[in-house]
């Protein structure tokens, strides 16, 4: 089955049953056998606190903790933040895991791999109420991207210059930070504080037109 895939998302509703996250575990030592990008959220974070080695120096992988799940990563490979969990602390998490891409996500997103070069935030305005469960459009859109940034590798589409996989990776994961934020902000002014999470999908579309569009449209 992951010869068929571009990318894979896993956590959100996965739970922490032990028999699930053995399996998990399974998975992620598969896709990193097939060079599959990984986007893991949630439970699955949780298991990557528990064994850090399934990930470490596999760099097509994105991990999208929030605050307090960057606190038990970092505690989970010895990592003294002192309580940063901003620019250098998430480079330094990124670093102490062989450069894998973190996504810390909050009132800003600090996004890296560990490298100046690939150390950037996602500060557009998002909306003024987080609900549980908001993450998962964040991870469902870093997949999407990541999928197409597959495509776009492996010269589905004729462009103008050319991006490595770093750079790449990187792209895809600001854009599902900057395709969240907009969602929020959008679902948030028609809502309110009546905002859930689940309001944040009706506004993808919007979100990505907005934001990306088509080439002669993008404002990206």
């Amino acid at each position: 089955m992951l010869t068929h895939l571009h990318s894979l998302v896993i956590g959100p509703g996965l739970g922490r049953d032990d028999l699930m996250q053995a399996t998990v575990a399974e998975v992620i030592a598969a896709a990193r056998e097939k060079k599959l990008p990984l986007v893991l959220d949630a439970d699955a974070l949780w298991l990557i606190q528990k064994r850090p080695e399934l990930v470490k120096g596999y760099k097509e992988c994105v991990l999208t903790p929030n605050v307090v799940e960057f606190g038990r990563l970092a505690q989970s490979v010895g990592l003294d933040t002192q309580g940063d969990t901003g620019k250098e602390g998430c480079k330094a998490l990124a670093n102490a895991l062989g450069g894998v891409m973190v996504v810390r996500k909050g009132g800003v997103d600090w996004i890296s791999d560990g490298s100046d070069d690939r150390t950037v935030v996602g500060d557009g305005q998002g909306g003024r109420k987080r609900s549980g469960g908001q993450g998962d459009t964040l991870t469902g859109s870093i997949g999407t991207l990541l999928a197409w940034r597959g495509m776009y590798l492996e010269g589905a589409w004729e462009t103008e210059g050319s991006m490595g996989r770093e750079e790449t990776l990187m792209l895809a994961a600001w854009g599902g930070s900057a395709i969240t934020r907009e969602c929020s902000r959008l679902a948030f002014g028609k809502r309110g504080r009546s905002l859930q999470a689940s309001d944040l999908t009706d506004e993808v579309p919007v979100a990505f037109e907005t934001l990306v569009g088509e080439k002669e449209e993008s404002k990206l």
